[in-house]
């Protein structure tokens, strides 16, 4: 049987070049989340099944989640998501914790979905949270750490919005305006999740039958002026009763003052996931070439209660690797990413021996130092230095090695330098710091 090249279906190898992208994706996920006093975390790739099954939802578990019985009979699942778990460990010790607690993880997760443009099986997350603040403000620090994270990639305010909602607006407006039951309310929220992903005609008949048979048609015609409300103005008197809508004025006043200015309301945003309480969000690439929800996040403040200790408040949000790297693609503001390698030696005639201690000073120096050991013909050398991308090549002859002077050629302009060992270091290393930047 011949073994196949290709990953399995939905998931993705990772080749030096994707992996300087994720990368760099990554450090700015980390910049972000240590500049606002988040604390990297890390979990197990594995839990116990029922850690989902409490609260994430059915679709989750029964739908998305890989789950299998141990060697000792327990069922397990790899992890579709974060929150649980980390609201397991705040659980586990929550008297020892020094609240707020602000946490964050960079980790990867598996769902079984059907794999299209921003959605794989294998996907990473930055999982950002803060636990212990029951007021607005919490909101307010990860909607401006979200929005923070956009602007550190280069983003501007038109090339994204952040849509804002309550759950406990979503609630009373199912309940009180919609007048539907628990059970329509969780199917109406789950449909208005899906709506941007259905044909109009397809959410209107699924709608329609989720209201009792005599309500159908004025309950069409009330959704029709929930999804057609611009602005908290357009919503109907009945919904503009809720204290909802004054702590969402109150958000989007604390935000303006914090200097967002991508924010916007929207009705009809649910987040699927059932452990959300109150405020949820998602950031949406506003270009029509990729016009979808890039990350969301919300407040959540039941999740730890489950694992049989006191409620404890949190909010968070995850944005997701790919589709930050198809957002920074359409909007051109993905920097052209050397390899790790600075230098590559390419060695002329029988001096193996002299350019390996080079290398290996070059090393101590801190230098990323590849060294050609295959006794080619030169040309063949520079071939695989410039194939490589390596910026640098360090030329290494009798002569040099005698004079203790070195040719050194910027691969991208052709430039060449001669210079001692101290010199030589000192070039490469201002380099550096010159492509750092996009890192910082």
């Amino acid at each position: 049987m011949q073994l196949s090249t290709q990953p399995y279906k939905g998931t993705q190898d990772y080749y030096p070049e994707d992996q300087r992208v994720q990368n760099y994706i990554f450090s700015k996920w980390h910049a972000v989340s240590r500049r606002f006093g988040y604390e990297e975390y890390g979990a197990p790739l594995l839990e116990p099944l029922e850690v989902y099954a409490a609260k994430s939802g059915q679709e989750i578990v029964n739908e998305q989640t890989y789950q299998f019985a141990d060697r000792g009979g327990r069922q397990v699942a790899i992890r579709p998501e974060m929150t649980p778990t980390v609201s397991r460990m705040v659980a586990g010790r929550r008297q020892e914790l020094a609240y707020p607690v602000r946490w964050y993880s960079i980790a990867n997760f598996i769902r079984y979905e059907r794999p299209q443009r921003g959605r794989e099986r294998e996907f990473w997350q930055l999982n950002a949270d803060i636990f212990g603040v029951p007021t607005i403000d919490a909101e307010v620090e990860i909607i401006c750490m979200a929005d923070a994270l956009m602007r550190s990639f280069g983003a501007t305010e038109k090339m994204y919005v952040i849509k804002i909602n309550s759950r406990k607006l979503v609630n009373y407006m199912m309940a009180e305006y919609l007048g539907l039951d628990l059970i329509q309310s969780q199917l109406m929220i789950k449909l208005f999740d899906r709506k941007d992903k259905i044909a109009p005609a397809e959410f209107r008949d699924q709608a329609a039958a989720i209201f009792d048979a005599d309500e159908a048609s004025a309950g069409l015609k009330k959704i029709g002026v929930i999804v057609g409300a611009k602005s908290m103005g357009d919503l109907p008197p009945e919904i503009l009763e809720s204290s909802a809508i004054k702590e969402i004025q109150v958000l989007f006043t604390l935000l303006r003052e914090h200097g967002v200015k991508s924010a916007t309301f929207d009705i009809s945003l649910m987040r699927g996931f059932d452990y959300y309480t109150d405020i949820v969000f998602e950031v949406f690439d506003t270009s029509p070439e990729n016009p979808r929800a890039l990350f969301g996040g919300g407040r959540y403040d039941g999740l730890v209660s489950l694992f049989g200790v006191e409620p404890i408040q949190a909010v968070g949000f995850a944005p997701g690797g790919t589709t930050t790297k198809d957002f920074l693609v359409t909007h051109g503001l993905l920097p052209n990413l050397n390899p790790s390698t600075e230098v590559y030696i390419v060695v002329l005639g029988d001096v193996l021996k002299g350019a390996q201690k080079l290398a290996s000073n070059l090393r101590d120096e801190g230098v990323n130092t590849e060294l050609d050991i295959t006794g080619r013909k030169p040309d063949r050398q520079i071939k695989t230095a410039i194939k490589k991308g390596v910026p640098y090549m360090l030329f290494v002859g009798q002569k040099e090695i005698d004079e203790e002077v070195f040719t050194l050629k910027e691969v991208a302009t052709s430039q060449e330098q001669h210079l001692p060992f101290s010199r030589l270091v000192s070039a490469i290393k201002d380099y550096r710091h010159k492509t750092k930047e996009v890192f910082d």
